[in-house]
């Protein structure tokens, strides 16, 4: 009976050690901390803005394959240490919003319908990310669809999404008259007034998330990365929305 119960003890010490060894590598990981979790998590938003946008106009297929660059860079820090655990599923998730705008934006724009679906492309593997150390990855992505579905949303309330696929196919030429259009269809009040709407109710579960997540567990840095991915597609709209009103010709309707 002392032999094992003094094996039992044993177990147990060596699981507590290992659970305890487990959660200081990632307490110690890259971006383990808020400040440095929310500046990447904005990052790889606003990545596709400067980056992938006039990459996949130029030349698709090549942009299109970077997806699997970015997830062999996400396997590859996976496995080189627990260090970089949250980068590499942070960059995972970023592959699969990378893969669904390449293939929009590089072959079906001018389908705005299509938009969403093509987006979602790998949103079931998403989903099964959640029940795995990937969930962080998967709450990149599945936040950065849910901003691009309602951007896509209001451009339907406002009624500018007609404008969408004329910007896509209109020549030089006419492409200014068409967004100059569409600023004016901005600065109207029921506009405005749907705009600050939608504004208000992302801001308001962006701060929910965030006040209900913890940066101790990866379920936590899940929800923090949530949180800042909604504000910072927020703030990236309204940035957008500001230029279609004030320079149309600089904006667009990406």
């Amino acid at each position: 009976m002392k032999e094992l119960i003094t094996k039992n003890l044993e177990v147990k010490d060596k699981f507590n050690y290992e659970s305890h060894k487990k959660v200081d590598s990632y307490e110690n990981s890259f971006l383990s901390n808020p400040i440095s979790l929310r500046l990447w998590s904005s990052f790889f938003v606003i990545l596709p803005i400067f980056v992938q946008a006039p990459w996949v106009r130029l030349e698709p297929i090549s942009a299109l394959c970077f997806t699997f660059f970015i997830v062999l860079v996400a396997i590859v820090l996976k496995k080189e240490s627990n260090k970089w655990f949250i980068v590499s599923s942070l960059l995972l998730g970023v592959s699969g919003s990378w893969l669904g705008g390449c293939l929009f934006w590089g072959w079906l724009s001018p389908f705005p319908i299509l938009h969403i679906p093509v987006e979602a492309v790998v949103l079931p593997l998403a989903l099964i990310g959640f029940g795995t150390n990937w969930k962080i990855g998967s709450s990149f992505y599945i936040s950065s669809l849910f901003g691009t579905a309602v951007t896509d949303i209001t451009i339907f309330l406002i009624g500018i999404m007609d404008q969408w696929r004329q910007v896509i196919t209109a020549d030089s030429e006419n492409a200014p008259m068409i967004l100059q259009k569409t600023s004016e269809s901005l600065i109207q009040i029921k506009s405005l007034s749907i705009i600050i709407f939608v504004a208000l109710i992302l801001w308001f579960i962006s701060k929910e998330i965030l006040d209900s997540a913890t940066i101790n567990t990866t379920s936590g840095k899940a929800l923090l990365v949530s949180g800042y991915v909604i504000q910072t597609t927020l703030i990236v709209d309204g940035i957008f929305i500001v230029l279609a009103i004030l320079q149309p010709t600089f904006s667009g309707l990406v």
